[in-house]
């Protein structure tokens, strides 16, 4: 367990703070009319205008997809009103992890929105060393279904690992039977998911999220040379728009085939709801003490 003073706090503090402030950078450009690609690479040049690195590629969900939606150019969608958007984003200073997440409602759905929010700020009021796993999975399931809507349940709230952003522990969003304890100085992010449909998330297609998971030789004088760029990603998720900006549409292509072929790719496909039910996500990322550090509060929470 990391010992929580001095330096490390400090820059779990720093990325926490530029995190925050990222998404409120964001939100403020989710209007309809808007490029989704426009808000996301506007979050990710933030973050590194600040002299440090996404945690992982800046993603816009929208409506029913519930998580990992990133587009490139080509794919690249505009907001419509009505439509319920999250803007999830991450920031590492030197290795050291915060993630957040907000959801923006173009329409009439309000109430959804304050679900996910709501059960956040009951998770956060409990949060303290020896506090059982279950004890917050069944504050966030009773606060979402309260309000009328469900959480979703294959999706979790996670640790915060060095230069790891899924790290143990996993921290459902409903009740379940695990005892285990949070522990003094734990970094995690908690993340409740509601839904007006399952509750119950799928994989989708034409993932664009990728991960490094493992190295091997590869044939291609191309991929060789896309690998060493993904190589400066220090193992945190990157997205094909990334790569597309220095490579180009084609030689991308063709080396993500390759890695894929010879499995060095852990794939973030978009998770859509199976009911296609509209879905909203609060996140914030916690450092765990007698009084937590709440290291991406906004100003206004």
């Amino acid at each position: 367990m990391l010992n929580m003073e001095g330096e490390i706090l400090n820059k779990y503090k720093l990325a926490g703070k530029i995190a925050s402030k990222s998404l409120q950078v964001g939100s403020k450009l989710i209007r309809p009319g808007e490029s989704a690609v426009k808000i996301i690479e506007t979050v990710d040049d933030f973050i590194k205008s600040k002299g440090i690195i996404p945690a992982f590629p800046t993603q816009i969900s929208i409506n029913n997809v519930a998580a990992h939606f990133c587009p490139t150019e080509e794919s690249d969608v505009t907001l419509n009103e009505g439509d319920v958007v999250k803007l999830d984003s991450g920031t590492c200073v030197d290795g050291y992890i915060a993630d957040n997440a907000v959801t923006i409602d173009l329409g009439n759905n309000k109430k959804l929105v304050n679900a996910s929010r709501k059960a956040l700020n009951q998770a956060l009021k409990i949060i303290r060393p020896g506090i059982k796993i279950s004890e917050l999975g069944v504050v966030i399931q009773d606060t979402i279904t309260s309000n009328g809507f469900a959480p979703v349940k294959n999706l979790s709230g996670h640790g915060l690992g060095f230069y790891e952003v899924h790290d143990e522990p996993a921290i459902p969003n409903y009740k379940t039977n695990d005892d285990v304890e949070f522990q003094e100085d734990q970094v995690v992010a908690i993340e409740p998911f509601a839904s007006s449909g399952a509750g119950v998330v799928y994989e989708s297609s034409n993932p664009t999220i990728f991960t490094l998971s493992s190295e091997r030789p590869v044939r291609s004088m191309i991929t060789r040379e896309v690998l060493r760029e993904i190589k400066n990603y220090k193992g945190l998720p990157f997205t094909t728009r990334w790569l597309m900006k220095k490579f180009g549409a084609g030689k991308t292509a063709f080396a993500l085939r390759e890695l894929k072929v010879n499995d060095m790719l852990e794939i973030h496909p978009p998770l859509l709801d199976k009911a296609q039910g509209i879905v909203s996500q609060a996140e914030h990322s916690v450092v765990i003490q007698d009084k937590p550090i709440i290291i991406t509060k906004w100003d206004d929470d």
